[in-house]
């Protein structure tokens, strides 16, 4: 079977369209800019009821949140490939069973019974990286609730911070469109294109690197930051989510094709959907953390 006719088989190609041709390489990610800010709005407003050494470390979760970009290095490949595919996950090419996977091994399955070769690289496992990194959470919470000893309380204070912050990583990248989209970095290659999108390539560092860097404040996210709320069902929450972002790629390409985004790039349209992204990251997250804190008093 062709790329064309497993794509099509997964409904996510309609008649008429091109064979994608995938990238060998993982996409980027926010730069540190977008990063630490995400982490740090989305601690600044948490509930009163979290544990206060948890609400003391806005500094530090803001730091951790660009963490796992620090873990890029080439010399290291093992390391750096094994972390590459948690980043994104391009929605257009995933079979909805596959999306509806209890963990990671059974998504990669189905993915592979669909045709995809290496299914990791090519459609991302951002959403069960997340699910993964939630649980972890909830079970250091878990332990810091039961446990006796002020030192090894302390200890686990350290585990639960470390792992917050990580987690806050991939809950920021998923609020980037380009991080749920095959048309991760200009738009892909061989897929219709009736908007006339760019294919630029530097595009996606353009956007959350040079872009953020220079226009963006912690100031103008902290702000548009919603309440923390209690998530019902998590997974649901994280795959609607994704769903949703993945719903702002084209108004991304919109702005793109407007006025390049770039270092010098002043338009009111382009910073208020940049800080949108940032916002609805810290969001998720404050309440994601929410919630794990209120989950681990339950099991």
């Amino acid at each position: 079977m062709s790329w064309l006719q497993i794509r099509r088989s997964l409904g996510v190609l309609a008649p008429g369209l091109c064979l994608l041709i995938t990238s060998a390489a993982a996409p980027p990610r926010w730069g540190r800019t977008g990063h630490e800010i995400t982490g740090r709005a989305a601690a600044a407003g948490l509930p009163a009821e979290m544990p206060e050494f948890f609400r003391n470390a806005g500094e530090r979760l803001g730091w951790l949140n660009y963490e796992p970009d620090r873990w890029r290095d080439r010399r290291f490949r093992p390391m750096e490939q094994a972390f590459s595919y948690d980043h994104y996950i391009d929605i257009e090419i995933v079979p909805r069973a596959a999306l509806e996977a209890a963990d990671r091994f059974t998504y990669l399955a189905l993915l592979q019974r669909a045709g995809l070769a290496e299914p990791a690289r090519e459609a991302g496992l951002l959403p069960f990286h997340i699910l993964e990194l939630y649980g972890r959470l909830v079970t250091g919470f878990k332990r810091w609730r039961d446990e006796q000893d002020p030192q090894v309380k302390r200890w686990i204070e350290e585990r639960v911070i470390n792992d917050a912050g990580i987690l806050g990583h991939y809950v920021a990248d998923s609020a980037n469109p380009h991080h749920t989209t095959v048309h991760f970095n200009g738009w892909a290659e061989g897929w219709h294109n009736p908007g006339g999108y760019t294919n630029d390539r530097s595009f996606h560092a353009r956007f959350e690197s040079v872009f953020v860097d220079a226009n963006v404040r912690f100031e103008d996210v902290r702000p548009a930051v919603q309440r923390a709320r209690l998530l019902e069902d998590v997974r649901a929450e994280v795959f609607a989510h994704l769903a949703r972002v993945n719903g702002q790629v084209d108004r991304l390409y919109q702005l793109e094709k407007q006025e390049a985004f770039g270092e010098n790039t002043r338009s009111p349209g382009h910073k208020a959907f940049a800080v949108e992204r940032l916002a609805d990251g810290a969001s998720l997250l404050r309440s994601i953390w929410w919630t794990a804190w209120n989950q681990s008093g339950q099991i």
